[in-house]
């Protein structure tokens, strides 16, 4: 298990991270500020399947496409989309009893087809979940979506893309078709990666509150044990499990636990400090502390910042919910004893991004950001299914391109807009294989600069960690021990290396 403290590295001096190679393309720092912006729960396919130029659904045989039950074998039909296609409250709905017999194949949610939902319409929500993944990934055959889901068929649905503003923002720019989600499964452990590259830890686990959450894997390490009562098919219903845990057996932290720090979805212990959650609560995750890119930029005297939409308002204790819906999962940084309530780097780089993303534009049109900005939306404006639709925050990211196109910053920018994870929605291209967290399923990813190779679509294999790279690249900074761990683990298994975004640009 590895715990890593900054300042104690530093003052020893250990090797903690192998230095990065002086950037051959001295062009790169033409690039003075890097924006990212991090929506939420969309596969390729689903948003850009049918986009021109890109590895989309018109390259996938039908017999590609078909899912398998858990036996194994060939789905004679989808299962019904459990629970009914869209979101609860939303009207007019589609019951589960309208989505059964749907052909084993995709299909377009907002298509005569499917069910003229169109993408301003809130969808439910699917399973995104580490273990899950893995186990619909199915060694990249990419057959077991629908067998391990708790939505059924609806794995399978996508839009017409072409009627979302990014849609238009993705052809004038870059659009890069060979993105992939950093980790398997869910928002918690894609955020972190986004930031460190690194896996949370519970130390000793199973001596903590937390001692239930401990899953109940298989041999694999890959796969969750299925309970004896669990449906034999899918068209039975969804599978059940032992333990469907956020825990590893060996206590890393894989889905979703709350932060050790307000705001957070736990409250504060009783008669405690009123800027902490609750330790004893099951779901608090202790402090982390491995070291950030943040932490690096610091070290260098590089300016940085998280945004995050709404902080101030979930900081005053508002939930808002639908409106902002604050996701207190979404705030890496916020896991990071280096952060934490007092600190002169929380004071310093977590920053109010305001409702709407007022107060991270307000920043952009003064001119004002960051040389390395991350913006995360409020939880209503991030697209994620069962509390918003794909249409407000893709208008909403859209928008805020517009207002980065007309900054004084923006000749020498590089914006970079994707999304954390897949969602539980099925993409047919086979992540690469590299080490036990991931890379996880493919995501859009829009490469946004005045140095980009306009109109084109970039097939080069990236992550969320490329991210990471570009940075580390851009500033000359050490490179992060998860990024080495990743490099190494995709050569072992004779993959290509990541790209670090500048196959995407033009200098």
């Amino acid at each position: 298990m590895r715990i890593v403290v900054l300042g104690s590295l530093l003052a020893a001096g250990l090797p903690v991270f192998a230095q990065a190679q002086e950037p051959q393309q001295v062009a790169i720092n033409n690039i003075e500020t890097v924006v990212v912006i991090y929506a939420e729960n969309r596969a390729f396919d689903n948003l850009y399947g049918a986009f021109p130029g890109a590895n989309g659904l018109q390259n996938v045989k039908p017999e590609d496409a078909m899912q398998r039950d858990r036996d194994g074998s060939v789905l004679s039909e989808l299962p019904a989309i459990w629970g009914g296609l869209t979101a609860k409250g939303v009207t007019p709905s589609v019951t589960q009893a309208q989505t059964e017999h749907l052909p084993n194949r995709p299909f377009a949610v907002d298509g005569p087809n499917g069910f003229n939902t169109p993408p301003n319409v809130v969808t439910r929500d699917l399973w995104h979940l580490f273990y899950q993944n893995q186990m619909q990934i199915d060694g990249g055959r990419n057959d077991k979506f629908a067998a391990v889901a708790d939505s059924g068929g609806l794995v399978m649905g996508h839009y017409d893309g072409s009627k979302l503003p990014m849609w238009d923002v993705a052809k004038k720019y870059v659009l890069a078709d060979n993105f992939f989600q950093g980790a398997f499964g869910g928002s918690f452990l894609n955020h972190i990666h986004l930031i460190c590259a690194c896996t949370p830890v519970y130390p000793n686990a199973d001596k903590s509150p937390a001692k239930d959450l401990i899953a109940a894997v298989e041999p694999d390490g890959a796969s969750l044990t299925l309970a004896p009562n669990s449906p034999k098919s899918a068209l039975e219903g969804p599978p059940k499990f032992v333990n469907n845990g956020q825990i590893s057996p060996d206590f890393y932290a894989v889905n979703t636990m709350q932060p050790p720090y307000q705001p957070s979805r736990n409250p504060p212990a009783k008669g405690g400090d009123p800027r902490y959650a609750d330790p004893n609560i099951p779901g608090t995750l202790p402090p982390q502390h491995d070291v950030t890119i943040g932490d690096l930029l610091s070290l260098k005297g590089v300016s940085w910042a998280w945004y995050g939409g709404a902080w101030q308002d979930a900081l005053n204790g508002g939930r808002g919910k639908p409106v902002p819906n604050f996701q207190f999962h979404h705030q890496p940084f916020n896991y990071f004893a280096q952060f934490a309530p007092g600190s002169v780097a929380r004071a310093e780089h977590l920053k109010d991004g305001g409702m709407g993303g007022i107060e991270f534009i307000k920043d952009v049109d003064a001119g004002k950001l960051p040389q390395v900005t991350f913006y995360k939306p409020q939880g209503n404006l991030n697209e994620h299914s069962g509390y918003a639709d794909p249409m407000s925050g893709d208008q909403h990211i859209a928008d805020v391109v517009v207002h980065l196109e007309k900054s004084s910053q923006w000749a020498h920018m590089l914006v970079v807009v994707t999304y954390d994870e897949n969602g539980g929605l099925w993409d047919h291209v086979a992540p690469p294989k590299a080490d036990r967290w991931g890379p996880g399923s493919r995501v859009p990813a829009i490469i946004i600069s005045p140095y980009a190779r306009m109109g084109t679509v970039d097939h080069t294999l990236y992550d969320t960690t490329s991210i990471l790279r570009f940075i580390t690249r851009r500033f000359k900074l050490p490179i992060l021990a998860g990024l080495a761990e990743r490099d190494a683990a995709l050569k072992s298994h004779n993959e290509p290396p990541l790209g670090d975004l500048t196959e995407a640009l033009k200098f």
